[in-house]
C-alpha cells in the first residue's frame, strides 16, 4: 500500500511534466525538457515530504513553488542564454522601440529586420534562437552588490520569482503592454499564459507550425521588453 508522501506524488506527477513544457518556450533548445522534468520530480518529492497540511495551505500551490524552485535552481547552474543571443534580442527590442515610437504602432517583422540591415530569414532565425529569452534575462537575477536574486528569496517561499513578478504596478504596465501587442502576439500570449497551451496547441489554434508560433513568442517577448524598460529601470 503506498504511502501518503507516495500519493502525493503519484497524485500530481502530471504537474511537473505541465510546468515543466510551461518553461520551455522561455528556454533555448540547448535545454533538455526531460533534465527539468526529473528535477521537477525531485522538488516534487521534497514537496510532499515537508508539506504540513496544518498550515493551511493547498498541497498543489506548495507543490508549484518547490517544483519550479528546483528547476530555477537547475536553470541558474548553466548559462542558458548565450550572450550572442541576449545580444540579437536587446538589439531587436532597441531597433522595435525606435521604430515604434517614430511609425507610431508595432513594426512588422520585415521593417525590423531592414532596420536590422539583415534578412527576414536572418531575423526569424533570431527569433528562433531568441527562444530562451523572456521578460526577465537571467542577468536580471542580480543587484547591484552582485548577489543572486534567486538566493536572496530562496528561503521564503513568500518572496518567491513568481511572487515578484506578480508585483501590482508591473502587472499593471504588462496587462498595457499587451494590449499594444499586434493581435495575432496578443492571442498567442492569452493562450500561452491564460489558457496554458503549449506551443504545438497553439500552433493547432492558428493554422502556422510550432516553430513560428516561437518566433511570434519571442517577437512579442521583445516588445513587452522594449515598452516595460523604463518601468523596470525606474523601479
Amino acid at each position: 500500500m503506498a504511502t501518503a508522501t507516495e500519493r502525493l506524488v503519484i497524485e500530481h506527477a502530471p504537474l511537473v511534466k505541465r510546468i515543466a513544457y510551461h518553461f520551455m518556450t522561455r528556454l533555448p533548445s540547448s535545454v533538455q525538457v526531460d533534465d527539468l522534468i526529473q528535477v521537477g520530480l525531485i522538488g516534487l518529492m521534497d514537496a510532499a515530504e515537508n508539506f504540513d497540511d496544518g498550515q493551511g495551505a493547498q498541497f498543489e500551490t506548495y507543490a508549484v513553488q518547490r517544483i519550479r524552485g528546483a528547476m530555477l535552481d537547475e536553470l541558474r547552474q548553466a548559462d542558458w542564454l548565450p550572450r550572442s543571443v541576449r545580444r540579437n534580442m536587446r538589439q531587436i527590442e532597441t531597433a522595435n522601440s525606435r521604430l515604434e515610437q517614430s511609425l507610431g504602432r508595432p513594426p512588422t517583422e520585415r521593417e525590423l529586420a531592414d532596420s536590422l540591415e539583415i534578412t527576414l530569414d536572418e531575423y526569424q532565425q533570431q527569433l528562433s534562437d531568441g527562444r530562451g529569452a523572456q521578460l526577465l534575462y537571467y542577468e536580471d537575477f542580480h543587484d547591484a552588490d552582485d548577489a543572486h536574486f534567486l538566493d536572496g528569496y530562496a528561503a521564503d517561499d513568500q518572496l518567491s520569482p513568481a511572487a515578484v513578478l506578480e508585483d501590482a504596478r508591473f502587472r499593471e504596465h504588462l496587462v498595457v503592454a499587451i494590449e499594444h501587442l499586434p493581435d495575432r502576439e496578443k492571442l498567442i500570449m492569452g493562450l500561452y499564459y491564460e489558457q496554458e497551451l503549449n506551443l504545438k496547441e497553439i500552433g493547432e489554434v492558428l493554422g502556422v507550425s510550432e516553430s513560428r508560433v516561437c518566433q511570434l513568442h519571442s517577437q512579442a517577448v521583445a516588445r513587452l521588453r522594449s515598452r516595460l524598460r523604463g518601468w523596470t529601470q525606474a523601479g
